[in-house]
């Protein structure tokens, strides 16, 4: 009987188990690559082996452990606000009633990957700007609306090349303050202003471009890319962590392969 009961799958069983991974999926995607994910792998024991002294009726360690995630709710939203903020700023910034905005959500089902061949200029340029030591901010939007920070700045529709950038960042460009969203491979918007991170420590020679790319890589999934007035150097930020850059190829292969 047990075991008839136990094949007895209904949709709303199998829709709830997909649900459920789906979710998963989002929330490993969003704290990929942080410290995060360790505290996530961690409840994610506590919770399993709280299932398995529910099983086994071992109701003293059920009992503990069941109060333990009970009670760690405020905690664990105090340990995730970074991620929490995140999440609930991509659900209402993305326009889901619209086809675009709704498939965003399930791009992983998709083999198709988006052209960035535009990355290669990208990263030529801001190697360029490094050696005359030329302030840059780029951001590459992902799957996150930024509609919420392009409104700060100039909206423009211009296809990604050298020698726009170029005008874009020249020091006498009335478009040289701010940041530069880029969109597949189109400039959406310049002049932008960025929100700013000061909760996060990071070395004192960087500047307010770092911790603007710091503000929008904690907010959204997109990609920030900052070359430093003072010293030159190529910082590209992705999800609030910090990678320095000598070797443009190397840059050019993970930012191909964070946009993919």
């Amino acid at each position: 009987m047990d075991a008839i009961d136990f094949l007895n799958i209904s949709f709303l069983d199998i829709l709830d188990i997909v649900l459920v991974a789906v979710l998963l999926f989002y929330i490993f995607k969003l704290i990929r690559g942080t410290a995060a994910i360790n505290i996530f792998i961690g409840i994610a024991i506590i919770y399993l082996i709280w299932k398995l002294t529910q099983a086994l009726e071992m109701e003293l360690l059920s009992d503990i452990l069941g109060k333990f995630l009970g009670g760690g709710f405020i905690a664990l939203i105090i340990v995730f606000q970074q991620e929490i903020r995140k999440f609930l700023l991509m659900v209402g910034s993305t326009n889901i009633a619209s086809k675009k905005g709704f498939l965003r959500y399930f791009s992983f089902l998709k083999t198709e990957k988006v052209p960035n061949n535009h990355v290669d200029e990208i990263v030529a340029f801001c190697d360029e700007m490094a050696k005359i030591k030329t302030g840059v901010l780029i951001v590459l939007e992902r799957n996150n609306s930024l509609e919420f920070v392009k409104l700060t700045g100039d909206p423009m529709h211009i296809e990604v090349n050298k020698p726009i950038l170029k005008s874009i960042f020249y020091k006498n460009s009335p478009l040289h303050d701010g940041a530069i969203i880029i969109e597949k491979d189109i400039i959406t918007a310049t002049r932008v202003i960025l929100p700013i991170e000061n909760t996060i420590d990071i070395p004192s020679h960087f500047g307010l471009r770092h911790r603007a790319a710091l503000g929008i890589t904690t907010r959204s999934d997109a990609l920030a890319i900052v070359v430093s007035e003072e010293t030159g150097q190529i910082s590209y930020i992705n999800n609030g962590a910090f990678i320095l850059f000598e070797d443009s190829n190397e840059l050019t292969e993970i930012i191909k392969e964070d946009l993919s």
